[in-house]
């Protein structure tokens, strides 16, 4: 990234200011603005998060917000109630007090003497789902958003479940939640009152784990903040973006698709990153289009952003697989609407080791399979939120306990953009079972690249609101959507679909082994292919990343990653371990010390699947001069065939003194989960 130094207007940085809610709570925030704001007003573009911005975003912070303000905007990051150095306590992501914040923050910046009364919203993650929900609620400010990494379904398309099967990341986010809700403010903005500040916090932190796990289907609590329950409700037009590594690109395909205003789509071959500082790469200068974005709809310029395809994407060439790339080979492509006219639905009926294009078949066979307990340790994160090493491996060993379709040798080159979909004749001998379907990319040596997956669980065969048990042996007819993709596979490769019952630790498995039972003919997949064009431009449209200078720093300590899959052949215990030790920084600027570590374990026995048990520990310490506070956090999640079993504990430190702690045991029953 090109560290841009000269921008086309003078910043003046407020570091710290407060944010008056209506109900008397004060909101930290820092603004970015162009110092003639003072007598010309801007549009305010506002980044609404909870992860602490005097420290843990400030990095992150300072590339795009200065920015944004040299070019013409305030741009202001503000933290959510109860976290960082705002007052409150943070009880769960996306309540209802967090969206009449939200409306709040934006009505008070169209007030500043320096903003023109148009704002905007923006962020990645967290900040793009409140960009998302809050447009939903039409503030008269509000002119735009970019959401990034974000959903626009909180229960079938989030970090919670998949296809109605529990996520491993539903155990890792809330743990990674537990801890950050449990840090201190800094006594440098907040003063002597941190102290009975963070009594509060820790004394109200709970693992948001337990209420996740209470709603296993889609009920009212994830239609809250799910804008596709009211696609008509958002009317500002909508910039949505997100990374073929990442675990939100679905929702900028409906989106598109649903939303009935001006919008832009744009997925890269990035993991849970912004695209300037995207990896994978190539990283792009995505700050440049956010200029262009506001500059359109906050100021009223034509830059031509509108004139350009609404979906661009970033079209993967074959690859060896791998744990991390640097660099993904490809090509960007554009798509003038979406769905694409121009897209080819390509229908591959399963036969016994084979899928054939537009096959009539004069056999019926029965294929049957029960996968093992370690299916899915190469499968990788199903968010990969920092590229290197949580991408999938090498899926031949996965492959070994599915049922494996291979395509015909490819004798030319072929495309697929968008989502492919799985349609299966199948039974099963439990009444609660999960299927899982891979695409890989077979090269002719061997190696099998996973390009797309999807899951379902059985039971929400008719619908993730409602869970009907199967009846041993009967026939069904189920769909399962894989995830989007736009991959090219060259000629002599082959297209690989894998099936199995199981893909632990990525989702959690079933009460007990499932045998599965697999009808042909009655099964196929759909490709959406997309054909050559004819005179069809690949250039890059995309300028360098560009970024304004970081805040000082110092590394004290390097960091630790490890992703380490180990197999005992005496007990059969097997484990995945993740270490990701963020190492000690030192912020020059505000002389604070801050080390982040987190360990995540994952542990099965044989093919037990009721000895399936996931564990997270935190540590958060901050040091400046004296003080030294540090937080320690322990989430353990495992279950019998009837019940998860939740244990968690909080111990919180000062100088070294623990000075508060707490348990958490607690029983929730599986509902046919």
């Amino acid at each position: 990234m090109r560290t841009v130094t000269s921008l086309p207007y003078p910043v003046r940085t407020e570091h710290h200011v407060w944010v008056p809610l209506s109900d008397g709570t004060r909101l930290a925030g820092r603004i970015w603005r162009p110092v003639y704001s003072d007598t010309d007003p801007v549009p305010a573009i506002l980044e609404f998060i909870p992860y602490r911005l005097r420290d843990l975003t400030a990095v992150r912070d300072s590339i795009h917000h200065p920015y944004l303000a040299g070019h013409g905007y305030a741009s202001v990051r503000v933290d959510l109630r109860g976290s960082g150095d705002s007052d409150g306590i943070l009880a769960d992501e996306y309540l209802e007090q967090e969206l009449l914040d939200g409306m709040e923050v934006l009505a008070w910046l169209a007030e500043q003497p320096w903003c023109d009364g148009r704002t905007g919203m923006m962020g990645i993650s967290w900040g793009g789902f409140n960009a998302l929900q809050i447009a939903a609620r039409r503030p008269p400010s509000l002119g735009a958003i970019a959401t990034l990494s974000s959903s626009d379904d909180r229960y079938a398309d989030d970090v919670h479940y998949m296809g109605g099967c529990l996520l491993s990341d539903n155990l890792s986010w809330a743990s990674t939640m537990f801890a950050y809700n449990s840090c201190p403010p800094d006594p440098a903005v907040v003063g002597d009152r941190w102290r009975r500040m963070w009594r509060d916090r820790v004394e109200n932190c709970e693992p948001w784990l337990i209420e996740w796990l209470r709603h296993q289907r889609r009920d009212d609590y994830w239609r809250h903040g799910s804008v596709c329950e009211d696609y008509g409700a958002i009317e500002c037009p909508v910039l949505a973006v997100s990374g073929w590594a990442d675990g939100y690109s679905n929702a900028v395909f409906r989106l598109l698709a649903n939303l009935d205003v001006p919008r832009k789509g744009l997925i890269g071959p990035w993991s849970h990153k912004y695209p300037h500082i995207g990896k994978p790469g190539p990283a792009i200068g995505f700050l440049q289009e956010l200029v262009r974005w506001w500059d359109h709809w906050l100021k009223g310029k034509d830059t031509g952003v509108m004139d350009e395809p609404m979906l661009r994407i970033w079209m993967q060439e074959s690859e060896r697989p791998a744990t991390a790339y640097e660099k993904r080979p490809g090509r960007w492509i554009g798509e003038a609407d979406w769905p694409s006219p121009e897209i080819q639905q390509t229908t591959y009926t399963l036969l016994p080791n084979r899928m054939v294009a537009n096959a009539v078949p004069d056999t019926k066979d029965v294929l049957t399979l029960e996968s093992p307990l370690s299916l899915g340790q190469f499968a990788g994160k199903w968010c990969s939120y920092n590229a290197p090493p949580d991408l999938p491996y090498d899926q031949r060993e996965e492959d070994g306990g599915s049922l494996v379709f291979d395509s015909d040798v490819l004798t030319e080159r072929t495309e697929i953009l968008g989502s492919p979909v799985v349609n299966l004749d199948l039974s099963a001998d439990r009444p609660v079972a999960m299927v899982t379907i891979r695409l890989s990319d077979v090269s002719p040596e061997g190696r099998a690249t996973r390009v797309s997956y999807g899951l379902l669980n059985l039971t929400h065969r008719n619908g993730h609101d409602r869970a009907e048990a199967l009846v041993p042996g009967e026939r069904y007819r189920v769909s399962v959507p894989l995830n989007g993709l736009a991959q090219a596979f060259p000629a002599g490769h082959r297209i690989r679909l894998a099936i199995s019952t199981s893909y632990w630790p990525l989702a959690w498995p079933p009460p007990e082994p499932v045998r599965l039972s697999v009808y042909t003919p009655g099964s196929d997949v759909m490709l959406p292919i997309r054909p050559p064009r004819a005179g069809e431009e690949h250039s890059d449209p995309f300028g360098e990343p560009e970024g304004t200078p970081a805040p000082p720093t110092t590394r004290l300590e390097q960091g630790d990653g490890r992703w380490t899959v180990s197999r005992d052949l005496v007990n059969y215990r097997s484990a995945l371990e993740v270490v990701k030790d963020l190492g000690i920084l030192r912020f020059d600027d505000i002389d604070l010390t801050v080390h982040r570590r987190a360990d995540e374990r994952y542990e099965w026995v044989g093919d037990d699947f009721s000895s399936a048990r996931g564990q997270v520990d935190w540590t958060m310490r901050f040091t400046r001069g004296d003080w030294d506070v540090r937080t320690e956090t322990h989430t353990t999640l495992s279950c019998t065939p009837t019940e998860f079993r939740l244990h968690a504990t909080l111990d919180a430190y000062e100088e070294g003194a623990r000075v508060f702690s707490r348990n958490w045991h607690t029983t929730i029953r599986r509902d046919n989960v």
